[in-house]
């Protein structure tokens, strides 16, 4: 196993030419081991989302480098032939909205992914069906969506960016809509499973709740990274 689940090198990313052009990401240097999770905090238009859409291959950086575990994904251009696969996976997304599909039930709105990579479905129920049981809401398999809280609805958000056991989980904004305690208990199942599953995990948040349960915080200024200590606080 590599010692990095993710390792940027100075990610640069420019909109425009000339006159025009604007650097959103400056300099960007990262790195994530397997099993931990970092915070990347930074005020709004300080390039966070960029470097998620980046890190997620939803957009190319201009310059730099980004390694997942042992595979070189940019390095000055895309050593990737399919982005659509490697999002599929080897990246979980989870989002402050859960963005659940209404039609499906929970079970296959999780096993949907793996289903779409070619997994057989039996099997990629029987995988659903054993991350909602660690994020102990099995008990709600077969309802839809519009039956879950808010709490049931993001568990179920992260046990879909988790079925294909990706090596990497970018989290925007998880705990915003959220409670304090519902907050807390979606950031605790994040360390518990990157704990699990060997799994690098950035969460970009504003959520001073959560913000001193890093043990490694990442700070992006003006598209600048710079790392700091976390409080590393132990969860309430």
């Amino acid at each position: 196993m590599s010692d990095y689940g993710i390792r940027i090198e100075g990610l640069r990313k420019r909109y425009g030419k000339g006159d025009t052009a604007v650097d959103a990401l400056k300099d960007v240097n990262m790195q994530v081991a397997p099993g931990e999770v970092v915070g990347l905090i930074g005020p709004s238009g300080s390039g966070k989302s960029t470097l998620l859409k980046s890190l997620g291959a939803v957009i190319e950086p201009s310059a730099g480098r980004m390694v997942l575990g042992e595979q070189v994904i940019y390095d000055d251009g895309w050593k990737v032939r399919d982005l659509r696969a490697l999002r599929r996976d080897k990246i979980g997304f989870v989002f402050q909205a859960p963005y659940l599909i209404p039609f499906l039930d929970v079970t296959d709105n999780v096993a949907l992914l793996p289903m779409l990579a070619g997994v057989a479905n039996a099997q990629a129920r029987a995988r659903a069906l054993e991350l909602l049981t660690a994020l102990d809401v099995q008990h709600r398999a077969r309802a839809m969506p519009s039956q879950l809280s808010g709490g049931e609805q993001q568990r179920v958000a992260i046990a879909r960016g988790l079925v294909n056991r990706p090596p990497v989980i970018l989290a925007d904004e998880p705990t915003a809509p959220l409670d304090s305690v519902r907050a807390m208990a979606v950031i605790r199942i994040l360390n518990d499973m990157a704990r699990t599953y060997e799994t690098a995990i950035i969460v970009v948040t504003h959520d001073e709740k959560i913000i001193p349960t890093f043990k490694r915080i990442y700070h992006i200024r003006d598209g600048v990274t710079h790392e700091e200590a976390g409080e590393g606080r132990a969860f309430a």
